[in-house]
């Protein structure tokens, strides 16, 4: 304690309690000296912090604000498909066919789409859509994607999976288009991607439809050649009856190769299915070996004992047939995998469509003075405590003679 505050101490302090008594030792031990140097230095407490948060709410003023926009969605689900149910008219292959291509759905369907909406495609269509490459001054591509997926936060609830999109931007009107711009996008990505079971059996079957319409139309040039060639264009009775059971079988040899295919994809070789499904190959793969080779027995005429002219009718008009016939199966299972698609095409629903939002998210203009004001607050406390330190130091002889000494040898006048 200084001399000049030990005075001041001893004109506030009232005479009955004298101070070598040990009331001054009586402060030290239970009153926190801190706290008086605290009061001692108030006056630059209370102007440093009035000054860090007048400051503060000046600048607030000034930061550019923004505002949030907010939608939520329901996840597209995957609804039980009617295929089943139309499929029992071709047999028993039709629910092995059902079960091979639809049986690659996605757990946790939210993901997936989550996944979508942050996708680069997404991306790129709002950019162009909404001119976000001159919006954020960005001059790369790459830079105006990601300067959009740091605007935009897309998550799902834990419990109910509903994906929420939030796009925060400076006009408060394009927030609101943006988020509701990436809803959008994701119905137009859905459409043109297999992303439901009924999708995946739609571009399954498509695909082979449209390999089976140009084998048809192969094997009728064909056939038009051979007419040409043989001048047959008609058979009798026998041999209509030969050609349709020959077409008919190799028809269902050729659906079940394509089943049998698929459920190998997806289940191992101990799979009772699979093992039926085999078996009933390998019996129709015999039953079309003996039609081919011709029966010793029964009504229907042996291929081998047709004329030589007629044969070779036969066998482009009995292709023809066999592919007519597998287009029709595959028509077949084509239409109704479009039927199931345009039931889950329409499950994309808007929960809450993004309005324009009328109150700004940042800046947190209250937040930032409080904040700055207690940081202000800490920081005098932790000044004042460390000026006063300082000053009773420089008091002392000996800290002001190492002071000295510090700065001689800092000065490098010395001579080693």
């Amino acid at each position: 304690m200084t001399p000049h505050e030990k005075k001041e101490l001893e004109l506030a302090v009232p005479e009955e309690i004298p101070l070598s008594t040990g009331f001054e030792g009586g402060i030290k031990r239970n009153f926190p000296e801190s706290l008086i140097v605290l009061a001692k230095r108030k006056l630059f407490i209370f102007c440093f912090v009035s000054v860090v948060a007048i400051s503060s709410a000046v600048i607030s003023l000034f930061l550019p604000k923004a505002y949030t926009a907010r939608a939520k969605m329901l996840p597209p689900q995957q609804s039980q498909s009617i295929a089943s149910a139309m499929l029992s008219q071709l047999g028993p292959i039709a629910p092995l066919l059902t079960g091979g291509i639809g049986g690659l759905g996605v757990h946790n369907p939210s993901e997936m789409y989550i996944s979508m909406l942050r996708s680069r495609t997404v991306a790129d269509n709002l950019i162009d859509r909404f001119n976000l490459m001159n919006v954020h001054r960005q001059k790369l591509r790459e830079e105006a994607r990601k300067k959009l997926g740091s605007v935009t936060e897309i998550s799902a609830g834990v419990k109910d999976n509903i994906i929420s999109i939030s796009v925060e931007d400076r006009d408060p009107k394009r927030a609101a288009d943006i988020a509701n711009g990436y809803i959008e996008e994701l119905e137009r990505l859905t459409r043109t991607l297999a992303v439901t079971d009924a999708s995946k059996r739609r571009l399954f079957f498509e695909r082979q439809a449209k390999d089976a319409n140009e084998d048809l139309a192969n094997a009728e040039q064909e056939m038009k050649k051979t007419e040409e060639k043989t001048g047959i264009i008609q058979l009798d009775n026998q041999a209509k009856v030969m050609l349709q059971a020959y077409a008919d079988l190799r028809a269902e040899v050729t659906v079940k190769e394509v089943q049998v295919q698929a459920m190998r994809s997806f289940a191992t070789s101990e799979n009772p299915d699979l093992q039926r499904a085999e078996t009933e190959l390998t019996a129709l793969r015999g039953q079309l070996a003996r039609l081919e080779q011709g029966a010793r027995s029964g009504a229907v005429v042996p291929l081998q004992n047709v004329p030589t002219a007629a044969l070779e009718y036969i066998r482009k008009l009995r292709e023809v047939k066999y592919r007519e016939a597998l287009l029709e199966l595959m028509l077949k299972q084509y239409e109704i995998a479009r039927i199931d698609e345009s039931k889950d095409s329409s499950v994309v629903q808007v929960l809450e469509g993004a309005l324009t939002p009328e109150k700004r998210s940042w800046p947190p203009r209250t937040a930032i003075v409080l904040a700055s004001t207690l940081l202000a607050l800490l920081v005098a406390i932790g000044t004042a405590l460390l000026m006063e330190k300082l000053q009773r130091a420089r008091e002392d002889p000996q800290f002001a003679a190492q002071l000295q000494l510090f700065k001689f040898y800092l000065r490098g006048r010395h001579q080693s």
